[in-house]
């Protein structure tokens, strides 16, 4: 269905106009711009609701503004069941982490002003962030690669710009090392999506006018068409931070500002399990099936390793990072199932992630803010007698990672679990698989609730820990509409279940996938 106004182009460029007006206001006016921001970021998670309230989602809306490139393809955005819950999550936590960025982002620039510093200001800030977040909106409206692409690195130049400026440590060198790996990881995908353009001839992955996915074309590319989806495949890899390829993120999500680290880990590496069900699978499904049981024991060994690593670090937002390597193994696992609830499990655990880690690295930065910088783990406890608010919110967002109900994090882990089982149930393959999951779960339990006690409980170990009791405002506050977005998507999941369910079966028939 084609909307009647370009609504899509119109949720990119409103943020990015209030950003620019904030450009020139003056750092102690700068909340107005701030708030602005925040509402017109919150405008595709309307949409959204109002597409599944309508019945939608299946159906798909196409944005009337595009442009038709000869030997390119179609530059169009697209909104329907398979992006709409990751449309959400991208929504919600940009919009919300606008908010909680006021009061941090004052206390960083100030920190930074006193350690004889001169950082740009806060308007040069909410204009960065403005383009970081409408730049994966625009990667997740994207309906071509050329395009898909273009967004990709347009997530890429403000990412790098606000961990070089405002981020903690030795910034410079961290941000340069995170552009270099995921310059990598963009250019792998990009060397094989060349390839695969200019021999089938054009860059399109939807076509806009049936909605329904390219397939059929690799058969174009012959022999070569393995290679070329190894490429891009390994490329999303890096992206997604996939164990073998997750180097960079414990240093760049640990070092950025924590609003920037709320995007980082929760939003943009997901965005690379979303490419993979969205471009790679329906292109490229021999190649999946071929290599399912790799991806499979691949996607097992993120979740676990990320988990275990996880619970011996002692900094909270490096805990955070390893954690965030774990959770997007069990997003690969739902796409790797090659089942239509198991990639429903995989999109429904986007928005788990995005809610839940967001909750997370928004209550490390209320301890940065408010406590001085504490971090450290171990100099922590005792902290829900001081902070309730921030203990019960922190919860929640374990909760998310855990699959606990009434989190949305319980249908994401149901759903792959249940992807996962409906081809191994009569096969060798069962008894390994249950082990397997029941040890993942474990590990995701284990390094949840470990640290929800380390924190919370037990006795203060530091007088940090003691400094101050909790005066809930803009940091608690956002955390909170974040908290009770989580538990009403954990409610209402049936319209965006079906409207999943129905792009992914079209999918499937498209592409001859069974299952």
């Amino acid at each position: 269905m084609e909307a009647s106004i370009p609504i899509l182009w119109i949720s990119i460029i409103l943020p990015l106009l209030v950003a620019l007006i904030g450009v020139k206001v003056r750092d102690e006016k700068i909340d107005g711009i701030a708030y602005a921001l925040a509402v017109t970021l919150l405008l595709p998670v309307i949409l959204v609701a109002i597409a599944a309230f309508k019945g939608l989602l299946g159906e798909g809306l196409v944005d009337p503004w595009m442009a038709h490139i000869g030997g390119v393809g179609t530059f169009a955005l697209t909104l329907d069941g398979l992006s709409s819950l990751v449309i959400a999550g991208v929504s919600l936590v940009t919009a919300f982490v606008s908010i909680y960025s006021i009061p941090y982002m004052k206390t960083r620039i100030t920190e930074m002003k006193e350690a004889g510093e001169t950082p740009p200001s806060l308007g040069v800030y909410f204009f960065l962030y403005s383009l970081f977040s409408v730049s994966m909106l625009g990667l997740v409206y994207a309906t071509n690669m050329v395009l898909f692409y273009i967004f990709l690195e347009l997530t890429l130049l403000p990412s790098f710009l606000l961990i070089a400026y405002y981020g903690y440590g030795d910034r410079k060198r961290i941000a340069i090392l995170y552009l270099v790996w995921t310059h990598i990881g963009a250019v792998m995908f990009l060397s094989g999506a060349l390839y695969y353009g200019f021999h089938v001839g054009n860059f399109d992955y939807l076509d806009v006018n049936t909605m329904t996915p390219i397939t059929g074309t690799a058969n174009m590319l012959g022999t070569a068409a393995k290679y070329v989806a190894l490429l891009m495949v390994l490329g999303l890899f890096v992206k997604m931070a996939v164990f073998g390829f997750h180097m960079w993120l414990p240093y760049a999500h640990a070092e950025a500002p924590t609003p920037i680290s709320a995007l980082l880990s929760p939003n943009l590496i997901g965005l690379a399990g979303y490419a993979l069900a969205r471009i790679t699978v329906p292109i490229f499904p021999s190649f999946f099936a071929q290599y399912k049981w790799i991806l499979i024991y691949l996607a097992f060994t993120t979740v676990i390793y990320g988990g275990l690593v996880a619970l011996k670090q002692t900094d909270f937002k490096r805990f955070l990072a390893y954690s965030s390597i774990s959770q997007m193994g069990y997003m690969l696992l739902g796409i790797a199932t090659l089942t239509p609830i198991g990639i429903t499990g995989a999109m429904i655990q986007y928005l788990s992630h995005a809610l839940g880690k967001a909750l997370l690295f928004m209550t490390a930065g209320v301890f940065i803010t408010e406590l001085h910088g504490l971090r450290d783990i171990r100099l922590m406890g005792g902290l829900a007698r001081k902070y309730p608010l921030t203990a019960a919110l922190a919860l929640l967002g374990f909760m998310h990672l855990v699959g606990m109900p009434p989190t949305i994090g319980m249908w994401s882990e149901l759903f792959i679990v249940f992807g996962l089982f409906k081809d191994v149930a009569l096969t060798t393959e069962f008894i390994p698989i249950v082990m397997l999951v029941i040890v993942a779960l474990m590990v995701s339990a284990s390094y949840s609730f470990v640290t929800m006690r380390r924190i919370f409980y037990n006795k203060p170990r530091s007088d940090k820990a003691e400094m101050r009791t909790e005066t809930p405002g803009a940091l608690q506050y956002s955390m909170l509409f974040i908290g009770v977005m989580g538990v009403v998507f954990f409610l209402w999941i049936n319209p965006y279940y079906h409207g999943l369910l129905e792009v992914i079966h079209k999918t499937f028939l498209f592409a001859g996938i069974g299952g």
